[in-house]
């Protein structure tokens, strides 16, 4: 660590990240094993970010991330959605569908934009603000993808599933992006060309990922 950086502020910070990657939970004790330092210092920087509703210790004695980081992620938000909507709407014209942008909630996906096509007679219409496990949409699936590689590179960028009702869906993760798991994606009542459409969002998910670095 250099000189110019904060110790206790890059622990605390470390312990955000930690519980972000276990939403299980973990004890005090558990979290000094994780960040390699004693548990006197583990249980100080629980009480000073649970003092600020960063963090929360349940009656198991897990501690967790806490519902103060809310009103941050309400700030973060709409500077993704500026970023992703001119890509969205190009998205919705260019493949006559509509395109989406999911933003992960540790097991669920959160869809916090919509773009529709102006120019379709057919669509599936989605709508923003609607919650689902992550395993249930080619968004979800991307972002899982995106975790279980860990920073390698998918091959291919893109997630593909059908859903119930006979709809299509495709999807590319944000990649790059320090704290933020997300994706672009698209959902259609009719088939379309994998590889064409996938290529084609995975510009825009680039594209994006790249004003938000």
């Amino acid at each position: 660590m250099t000189k110019e950086t904060s110790q206790t502020l890059d622990r605390g910070l470390s312990v955000l990240e930690v519980l972000a990657e276990h939403p299980e939970g973990l004890s005090v004790t558990e979290l000094s094993q994780k960040l390699g330092v004693g548990r006197t210092v583990a249980y100080r920087l629980v009480v000073t970010l649970e003092a600020h509703s960063l963090l929360r210790r349940s009656v198991d004695g897990k501690c967790r991330l806490g519902l103060g980081l809310l009103a941050l992620a309400r700030v973060i938000q709409p500077l993704v959605r500026e970023a992703s909507g001119p890509a969205l709407r190009m998205l919705a014209e260019a493949l006559s569908c509509t395109a989406y942008l999911m933003i992960a909630d540790s097991h669920d996906g959160l869809v916090a934009l919509v773009s529709e096509p102006n120019r379709s007679d057919l669509h599936v219409s989605m709508r923003i603000g609607t919650r689902s496990p992550l395993e249930a949409s080619a968004g979800g699936r991307a972002i899982l993808a995106a975790r279980t590689a860990a920073g390698r590179p998918l091959d291919p960028p893109w997630v593909i599933t059908n859903l119930e009702g006979g709809s299509h869906g495709l999807a590319v993760p944000l990649t790059g992006i320090t704290g933020l798991e997300a994706s672009i994606g698209i959902i259609s009542s009719r088939e379309f060309s994998e590889t064409e459409f996938g290529a084609r969002i995975a510009r825009s998910a680039q594209e994006v990922s790249r004003m938000l670095m």
